[in-house]
């Protein structure tokens, strides 16, 4: 099994608390290893308040959070029970499992927030091979060169005719292979 990303419904207004909690229980019942991230969609807003503009945080789907999962029927237990949970969205119900969102709406989804479905810092080091997405290297294989957190790119050497090439791919760009 292999972990992917599942649409969870929550209270409206309560995703950030519902994160926290998810989070919590995940650690004290030792789940670390079937829950990864748990994401509350949200993209910077700018607002004019009292006649100066102010940047804010706006949920993108309210009352919907994101957890990156392997699904097992105790990661299924440990989230569906959550205080402040619904349940998950793409599950028919009466005890069956839901079905995960494909690549491409995570994508779009965290490539709106800055995000990758990659946990660069935990899932990606000098060496790793990956797979590029998009651009004009789209479905050629590399190995990671060098990462730059803060410009949100990584340095991949690939093959290109016969030579070492090393180019810059954005994190939302490729995958771990």
């Amino acid at each position: 099994m292999e972990k992917e990303w599942y649409v969870v419904n929550t209270y409206s207004g309560h995703e950030n608390k519902v994160k926290e909690k998810l989070e919590m229980r995940a650690s004290s019942m030792g789940m670390e290893d079937y829950i990864f991230r748990v994401v509350v969609p949200s993209q910077k807003e700018v607002v004019v308040k009292n006649g100066k503009e102010v940047e804010k945080d706006s949920k993108m789907f309210p009352g919907y959070i994101l957890v990156e999962m392997i699904m097992t029927d105790e990661a299924w237990f440990v989230v569906r029970n959550t205080p402040g949970v619904t349940g998950f969205i793409g599950s028919s119900g009466k005890g069956a499992k839901p079905f995960p969102l494909t690549k491409e709406e995570v994508d779009k989804i965290l490539g709106s927030m800055g995000m990758s479905r990659i946990d660069v810092e935990s899932e990606l080091e000098v060496g790793t091979s990956i797979k590029v997405l998009k651009g004009a290297f789209a479905n050629m294989f590399g190995k990671v060169n060098k990462i730059d957190m803060a410009n949100q790119v990584i340095e991949v050497a690939l093959d290109l005719f016969g030579q070492e090439t090393i180019v810059e791919v954005g994190f939302e760009d490729i995958e771990k292979v």
